[in-house]
């Protein structure tokens, strides 16, 4: 599902990224693009079902040190931080934007980027638990998210894995996960690459993980099978990474908890 008249808007999707400083989302725009009138001029969007919706944004090393109370004064009330890429890379802000979003008062998470074709899910999510990614049921901490999108690194978007091993992979990744932490990690993906790289029926992950759906238009169009509903939506990579929470803050509060 790529967008017509895209409009790239990210710098991280202009340029090939240093290996570990993937931004997420970077890929997608690259190779699916930015519709037109997403970023400043787009709001927080509003599910039709529940007429709610809480606007939370994401960061990686490429913002550095975040003012997190100016985010908070402009309503932000949740981020997502990367915390590790592969099984060799830590963001080196992690610790000031995974701490001071907390400290502000937001309910916080950290990410991993994946890389399926460097090691194995199981591993990955180890690296990832061991190095911010864990849980705690204190109602400020969302579970872990698992950034999968477009190969960085080289030509074959797939990361080179055929769609049961790409789907064996997720598996691994979410059962290891689930197994240190005793939460299913959110799944951040779009449509299009999760049809390309695991099959509309290689894998039903939506019984457990959350979804995260990256698209950078009006609305969230077909979601990734077999998902029937979105929990966040990433729909804009303009100034920074935003995201709307399907739902009102009590049931953002009540992810958290788990």
């Amino acid at each position: 599902m790529l967008l017509a008249s895209a409009t790239l808007s990210s710098p991280a999707a202009l340029a090939d990224p240093v290996p570990g400083d993937t931004q997420m989302g970077s890929q997608i725009a690259k190779h699916e693009g930015v519709a037109e009138g997403t970023g400043r001029d787009f709001g927080p969007p509003v599910d039709p079902a529940t007429g709610v919706a809480v606007p939370g944004i994401d960061v990686s090393r490429w913002q550095g040190d975040v003012d997190w109370r100016l985010h908070w004064d402009n309503g932000v009330r949740f981020a997502y931080v990367k915390a590790t890429e592969g099984t060799g890379y830590v963001n080196p802000h992690f610790g000031q934007q995974y701490n001071g979003s907390f400290n502000v008062g937001m309910i916080r998470g950290s990410y991993h980027f994946a890389l399926p074709d460097r090691s194995s899910g199981a591993d990955q999510a180890n690296y990832f638990v061991n190095n911010g990614g864990g849980w705690s049921r204190d109602g400020r901490t969302l579970p872990g998210a698992l950034d999968i999108e477009y190969n960085p690194y080289g030509e074959n978007k797939c990361y080179g894995l055929d769609q049961p091993t790409m789907t064996r992979w997720l598996k691994d990744f979410s059962d290891t996960y689930h197994h240190r932490t005793g939460r299913w990690p959110v799944i951040y993906t779009s449509t299009s690459w999760w049809a390309m790289c695991t099959g509309w029926h290689a894998g039903d992950f939506s019984n457990n993980n959350p979804l995260w759906v990256a698209r950078y238009a009006a609305t969230t169009g077909v979601l990734p099978h077999a998902w029937r509903v979105y929990t966040i939506w990433q729909y804009s990579s303009t100034p920074i990474d935003q995201n709307s929470f399907n739902g009102g803050y009590d049931r953002l509060v009540a992810l958290a908890l788990g």
